[in-house]
Formats: structure tokens, C-alpha cells, sequence
């Protein structure tokens, strides 16, 4: 279930972060589709609360430096968060594939921070993207975190779709993968979310925090090397963090 508002104001954020400029009432209105009233309704609010002005007059809007305050505090906060993005560089660096850290958001895993591959072929992940929690590695690895009690609650909500040629499609699958991937240490997905895509994933836990740290590639790269990319990941993990891994 989705609130109509919260969801019109990300998009109208996601819209300046795409045009970088300013833009009319009119504009977004058009842009959008949405009523003129609430579109109005909108931004007079962002402007009442500080986080969209006016640049000039009749020169539209613009979100103000209070979004990028507002990140900075919540990002301060996290003392952990510079430790994950260095453990995260030199995943990235040594594998040469995208590296994520991803976390569970109900029946998805979402990625908290993503270092992409060099490589011009490879898999294109960004900050926020949604995977089906049971559909991939990332998900997989944080669901062996739950209790059996809280991981069947969630996979009794989730939607089984065939997305690639090895798609799990039943919670017995789920589960007999996750006992598989618990036994070997690590957790893969191949030809699954993505019909392309091969990934390994360790789940973590960190200050009661469920995470997993994830490296993601096209098959022709990654699909061979699971094992060899899970032990450089547990290497990574055991000498960067100084915290516990979950197996």
C-alpha cells in the first residue's frame, strides 16, 4: 500500500535530481499530470516547510540545501556507515564487479550503498533499487537472518513470478535454498531475478542491523566464480569489519 502524497513528493525530488534546473507550477503540472490544485498544494507545502524556494521571481522552483542538511545529519549519525563503504570499495576493487549493501524493506531487499563495476558490460545498480526479497542472493542472505516464524510471515505475502529460467516459485523452494546456501556458507542466484545476472551475497549483522553484502555481474563473469568471489567477500568481512557475520 502506497500514500498518493508521499509518493508525488519523491517523484517531484526525483524529477529535479533528472533536470537539475528549475521548474513552474505549470511545468510540473504537465510533467506530472497531476491536478493543478495538488500539484499547488505540493510545493506550497515544501516551501512553507523549507525545502523548495523560488530562485526568482516567477522563476519556478527549486528544492533548497535543507534536503542535503537533512542527509547529512541522518548519515553522521550512522557511525557505521564508513566502515560498510570502505569494506564496500575494496569489494568492488578487488572483485571488479558492482558491490552492494543491501537491507531488508518488508518483501524486498533495497540497496543501502552501491559501488558500480568499470567494466562497460555489468550490472547497472543504484541506491534504493528494490529486489523481490526471495527472487536473489541479497534477499536470500537477509532472509536467513529472520526466524522461521518471521521468514514464512513474509514469504506468505510475497508475488512467486517466474522472472528468469531459475526463479524459485514456492516458499518449499525458498526455504530449501536458504537451508543449501546456509550449509555452503554464502548464498547465488543465477538466471533468477535477472536472466543475465549472477550474484553472491553474506548476510551480516550489525548493531542489530540485518544487512547483506552483495557483488552482482553478468553471468558469463560472475556465474563460475560464486565460490571463489564468496571467499574474497568473507576474507573482506573477517579483516575490514570488526563485527560478527551471520551464517
Amino acid at each position: 500500500m502506497t500514500i498518493r502524497q508521499v509518493n508525488n513528493t519523491l517523484d517531484l525530488l526525483e524529477f529535479f535530481a533528472q533536470t537539475k534546473k528549475p521548474a513552474s507550477l505549470a511545468e510540473i503540472h504537465r510533467h506530472f499530470e497531476w491536478p493543478r490544485s495538488s500539484t499547488y498544494n505540493i510545493l506550497s507545502t515544501l516551501v512553507d516547510r523549507g525545502y523548495m524556494y523560488e530562485p526568482s521571481r516567477r522563476g519556478g522552483y527549486y528544492p533548497t540545501p535543507r534536503w542535503l542538511r537533512l542527509a547529512e545529519t541522518l548519515t553522521a549519525a550512522d557511525q557505521m556507515n564508513e566502515q560498510l563503504s570502505d569494506l564496500l570499495r575494496r569489494v568492488a576493487s578487488e572483485t571488479g564487479e558492482t558491490a552492494i549493501i543491501a537491507a531488508p524493506a518488508g518483501r524486498y531487499s533495497v540497496y543501502l550503498d552501491v559501488i558500480e563495476s568499470p567494466s562497460p558490460i555489468r550490472y547497472a545498480g543504484h541506491v534504493g533499487k528494490r529486489i523481490p526479497i526471495h527472487a536473489g542472493a541479497s534477499g536470500r542472505a537477509l532472509l536467513s537472518l529472520y526466524s522461521p516464524s518471521e521468514r514464512q510471515s513474509i514469504l506468505r505475502k510475497v508475488s512467486f513470478e517466474r522472472y528468469g529460467s531459475n526463479a524459485l516459485t514456492s516458499v518449499e523452494a525458498v526455504e530449501h535454498e536458504i537451508r543449501i546456501s546456509r550449509n555452503r556458507g554464502w548464498f547465488q542466484s543465477i538466471h533468477e531475478y535477472d536472466a543475465d545476472l549472477a550474484a553472491v551475497a553474506i548476510p551480516l549483522t550489525v548493531d542489530e542491523r540485518r544487512l547483506a553484502i552483495v557483488v552482482a555481474g553478468p553471468v558469463y563473469r560472475v556465474g563460475e566464480q560464486c565460490g571463489e568471489i564468496a571467499t574474497t567477500l568473507r576474507r573482506l568481512v573477517d579483516t575490514n569489519l570488526d563485527l560478527e557475520t551471520s551464517d
